[in-house]
């Protein structure tokens, strides 16, 4: 099967974003992960979770071409877990990457994807992207009060 244009031209980019998520998680301790800088804020490990239900909705959205921001993610995934947090990013990223490489050419071109706006499959791939340097951009800022040095890649990429 040939691969569609989003997988021949962009995806292996794509997972350099992902990569920097292990690389978070290589720092971290489970103790870490009960971080709170602030009463009202979440935890490392909630934040951590957090992502990965957003992954969750955008794997979704390149199955039903539609975002669903009310789903349940797996009550197995504790967030107070380094270990588990890695094994679940890993299992959702090749969740992912079946959803787009099982895009047609045809879908990407033409498929519409609804969430609040309309966009192209590629146009998703990239705002969830967004969201992927958002939250890094949210979990530097835990790492620095923590007093962790950036992962290998961050200074670089995410400042």
């Amino acid at each position: 099967m040939d691969m569609n244009k989003i997988m021949e031209d962009y995806y292996d980019v794509f997972e350099m974003y992902q990569e920097l998520r292990g690389q978070l998680l290589d720092v971290l301790s489970d103790e870490d992960l009960m971080y709170r800088p602030f009463p009202d804020t979440l935890t490392l490990g909630q934040l951590c979770h957090e992502i990965g239900q957003t992954e969750e909705s955008y794997i979704e959205s390149f199955k039903s071409f539609e975002q669903n921001w009310d789903h349940e993610s797996d009550p197995l995934v504790q967030p107070e877990s380094v270990a588990a947090l890695r094994a679940w990013y890993a299992a959702l990223d090749e969740e992912l990457k079946a959803a787009v490489s099982a895009l047609s050419d045809e879908q990407i071109n033409n498929g519409i994807i609804k969430r609040g706006f309309d966009v192209r499959p590629n146009i998703q791939l990239d705002i969830y992207k967004e969201a992927l340097l958002i939250f890094y951009g949210k979990a530097s800022i835990y790492l620095r009060a923590l007093g962790k040095p950036l992962p290998e890649r961050w200074p670089s990429w995410i400042g």
